[in-house]
């Protein structure tokens, strides 16, 4: 979900004529190039985080609404009304529009990966008609083999084609449904096309995009886009109960036939270290927290959440830091991935996660009490263990002592007579 989105974004920028890096496609060393949050860009109101929104204000912002809404927190209005008001009239989505006053034209870079974001957490916050106007547009810039590229018209990849698969189905579109004009293919069948067979090196992951040559390369972070999208899954998927799955790859003939093979792929790839490695060109191999937290959101739709469980920790003892560092969209991902492993978001490896969302953008209208203490941040009296019970243990408690210390004195005095 990260470094090949980052190669869209300079690409983008090539077209745009900047040098900027991509402020939060990618993990690792491309995260770290990003503008830094003295950047001359004016930060609007209502916008999570405090870095660049240049390459990525779309998508952290629908990010950290979508994980606010999976938990129960009630996002402000006002980080609301700023994604609405990021859409163009043709319902695309561009990574930021500094001007949204100002209507878009030809040259306003409108992506499929912002647009698909979007829509799914418009979705999510009861905004249908500005959802569906998005989904209307990334139906009419579907490519001939039914999939979809970063930029319109652009070659099919993975994780665009996994996002606005998961888009579709937020915004009330059977994907199954959705054809190209050109040759009637469907998202299913473009999935296909990008997922390796059983027999190649890396069988049954899947691959960003063919290479120059054509040949399939196996990329993790398209992998856990691809299982997403093979099953037909947005980006908060209900967490499926874990059931017995091959144990091999298998000849795919489906979506879903796709997705289990990258499944078990990614439990391979897990079973070294616990997680996921980076691999920049020009820099050393470093763990990867957020194709690795990908990987268990992914594992756990595909019902195989218990060869995940190393990770789930991995992630608990090593990605606060990594959070810190990159920001609003690393923070709703851990929370997502939480959510999806069963894990508390609130004490997830000691860090409530939720909190460190909150307090990157504006006050949410609502937060849930967490369990055991009120909406005011006070312990509650209806757990088991509240100061009212503890009091009246500790007077019986102390009253039986009591009892007993008068019986060892009335033995003793019967002793010495």
């Amino acid at each position: 979900m990260k470094i090949c989105r980052a190669t869209a974004a300079l690409a983008v920028t090539a077209v745009l004529g900047s040098a900027s890096a991509p402020a939060a496609f990618a993990d690792g060393a491309v995260r770290a190039a990003s503008p830094s949050p003295s950047s001359s860009v004016a930060l609007p109101a209502g916008l999570y985080g405090s870095g660049d929104p240049t390459y990525d204000g779309v998508w952290r912002q629908s990010l950290a609404l979508l994980a606010q809404d999976a938990v129960g927190v009630t996002p402000a209005p006002s980080a609301v009304r700023w994604l609405g008001d990021q859409q163009c009239a043709d319902g695309g989505f561009a990574a930021y529009r500094a001007r949204p006053a100002t209507a878009c034209d030809a040259k306003t870079p409108v992506d499929t990966n912002s647009t698909a974001a979007a829509v799914q957490a418009l979705s999510a916050l009861g905004r249908g008609s500005e959802a569906k106007k998005a989904v209307d547009w990334l139906r009419s810039v579907q490519n001939a083999d039914g999939g979809w590229g970063y930029l319109p018209g652009a070659p099919s990849d993975t994780n665009s084609t996994g996002l606005v698969v998961g888009a579709l189905l937020s915004g009330g579109t059977a994907p199954s449904g959705v054809r190209s004009k050109e040759k009637g293919a469907t998202p299913e069948q473009a999935l296909l096309k990008l997922a390796l067979p059983c027999s190649a090196e890396g069988g049954g992951a899947f691959a960003y995009q063919p290479d120059k040559k054509g040949t399939l390369v196996a990329n993790d972070d398209a992998t856990a886009a691809g299982v997403l999208g093979g099953l037909g899954l947005p980006l908060v998927p209900a967490p499926a109960a874990d059931r017995d799955a091959p144990r091999a790859c298998v000849k795919a003939r489906t979506g879903a036939d796709a997705a289990r093979n990258g499944a078990l792929y990614l439990a391979e790839a897990l079973a070294a270290d616990g997680h996921l490695t980076s691999s920049m060109p020009g820099a050393e191999d470093q763990p990867d927290h957020g194709t690795t937290a990908d990987a268990v959101v992914a594992l756990t739709a595909a019902g195989l959440g218990g060869r995940a469980e190393r990770a789930v920790a991995w992630l608990e003892r090593e990605s606060a830091g990594w959070a810190e560092r990159t920001g609003p969209a690393a923070w709703a991902q851990l929370v997502l991935t939480a959510h999806a492993a069963g894990a508390d978001p609130r004490d997830f490896g000691s860090t409530d996660l939720v909190a460190r969302l909150n307090a990157t953008g504006p006050e949410p209208a609502s937060v849930p009490a967490a369990a055991g203490e009120d909406p005011h941040g006070e312990k509650s009296d209806d757990g088991w263990f509240s100061w009212n019970l503890l009091s009246g243990l500790l007077l019986v408690l102390g009253l039986a002592a009591a009892g007993v210390a008068a019986q060892f004195l009335v033995l003793r005095a019967r002793r010495r007579r």
